[in-house]
């Protein structure tokens, strides 16, 4: 059961740090920026609104004219307002990738590829239904084939007014622009002509749900652990590795796509925030996401950090352990299972009946590990994903690595100041679910 879908527009916020800011930081207001420093935080209500009707039109107008010309007069997304030793590493990073690239100063060159509404029509046989392998709350998905033969997969928003819609594209897509990893998905070409549309390679396998769930032919413990890998991976170069860091809010099964050789990629960033340097956290209104994966801190309190993906990144931990879905059909929560059995160290009990004894002993118990220290309900005893890949891979397992790992766990978040200040315990993660759920079914 997913919560509500939809994004917050009507006038909405132009942040410099967001993806929805993406090819239009140029024209933005001069005043539509106002960041709380006292607080650390974003607050939807605490920035200055100012319309950003004409900016929409404007840029679709320029798009759709393909004047290049004028589009690099838009500064790219990746610049910094300032640089600080928190951002070495990812700034280092950054500059690997960008090695081959021009000066920011360059005109904008996309390496993307802008589609007609023909080219996509003509791949997907006009959007035939028996093409269409995906729908959520805001858009469609469907098979295609290029003219060169490249199979894809063609997103439609589909939900909202025009401007909403064009908020909810350009927000995927500012983040799909700016990340380049093998374990994040990857933009092929995009399309506003007839609509909004996002081009992805198609994951012959599709995705990590479909594989743990709904398929016969269940994931051997090989292929589970170099997922659970990959995803710690992907997570760690969105959170601490890219230009900016990416929140992005949504992890769960169905949206970690497998390849031809199973391996991993991070998909559908259309609720992912950037999260600027000298911001601790979001604090959002609406809640947003799917019940199963959601922070103690976010459904109670909406804040939401680097920690909110590790607790999901978790609960995916467990269910490929188990084979058990996050939220079963009796509305069973994996956590409230699993949980006391991890405390126990009852490890051999989680286990997917289908694997029987086809299973690493030392890479279960680091899997186990993880999944443990990930669902936390307080998000200071969460580890940071670079603190998970080495969890997971048996780093930690080193005397020196380990005191260092276990120092550096108590790194204090905003949404670990909540948790001094009330207790948030199991019942209350409980109550606070089923309050969540029926609000959503009454609507």
């Amino acid at each position: 059961m997913e919560v509500d879908d939809k994004e917050e527009f009507g006038g909405e916020e132009l942040v410099e740090s967001s993806p929805r800011c993406v090819l239009e930081a140029g024209a933005r207001c001069s005043d539509s920026e106002t960041i709380s420093r006292a607080s650390t935080s974003y607050t939807e209500s605490e920035i200055t609104r100012c319309n950003s009707s004409s900016l929409w039109q404007g840029f679709f107008r320029m798009w759709k004219h393909k004047s290049m010309r004028r589009l690099s007069s838009f500064p790219p997304i990746g610049l910094g307002k300032r640089r600080t030793r928190s951002r070495r590493n990812r700034d280092a990073h950054a500059a690997m990738e960008d090695s081959s690239s021009t000066t920011e100063s360059s005109s904008f060159k996309p390496s993307w590829r802008n589609f007609t509404i023909a080219e996509l029509e003509k791949a997907t046989d006009n959007f035939s239904p028996k093409n269409q392998i995906g729908k959520g709350g805001s858009a469609e998905i469907y098979k295609g084939c290029l003219e060169n033969g490249q199979l894809v997969a063609i997103k439609r928003v589909i939900k909202g007014t025009a401007e909403e819609r064009s908020h909810k594209f350009l927000s995927e897509m500012g983040v799909l622009v700016h990340v380049n990893h093998p374990n994040t998905a990857r933009l092929i070409g995009v399309s506003i002509d007839g609509g909004m549309h996002l081009v992805l390679p198609l994951s012959p396998h599709g995705s990590l749900e479909n594989f743990i769930h709904g398929s016969k032919d269940k994931l051997d413990w090989e292929k589970r652990y170099k997922i659970a890998v990959g995803i710690a991976r992907g997570l760690e170069y969105l959170h601490e590795k890219c230009h900016r860091r990416i929140i992005h809010r949504d992890i769960k099964a169905s949206n970690i796509l497998l390849s031809d050789d199973f391996e991993p990629e991070i998909c559908d960033f259309g609720l992912a925030k950037w999260l600027p340097d000298e911001i601790t956290h979001h604090t959002l209104p609406n809640l947003e996401g799917t019940f199963g994966y959601l922070a103690p801190e976010y459904c109670m309190h909406g804040v939401v950090d680097e920690k909110t993906d590790v607790f999901a990144y978790g609960i995916i931990v467990l269910e490929l352990i188990t084979g058990r879905k996050a939220i079963d059909k009796q509305q069973q929560s994996i956590l409230m299972w699993a949980k006391p059995l991890l405390e126990r160290s009852k490890i051999k009990d989680l286990i997917d009946p289908s694997l029987g004894d086809s299973y690493d002993n030392k890479q279960l118990s680091y899997a186990a590990k993880t999944a443990y220290t990930c669902i936390q309900h307080s998000s200071v005893l969460r580890p940071r994903m670079s603190q998970v890949v080495r969890l997971l891979t048996g780093e930690e397992g080193r005397d020196e690595n380990s005191r260092t790992l276990q120092r550096s766990f108590v790194r204090r978040t905003y949404s670990e100041e909540i948790f001094d200040a009330e207790e948030y315990n199991t019942t209350r993660y409980l109550n606070d679910m089923k309050r969540h759920k029926q609000i959503a079914f009454d609507f």
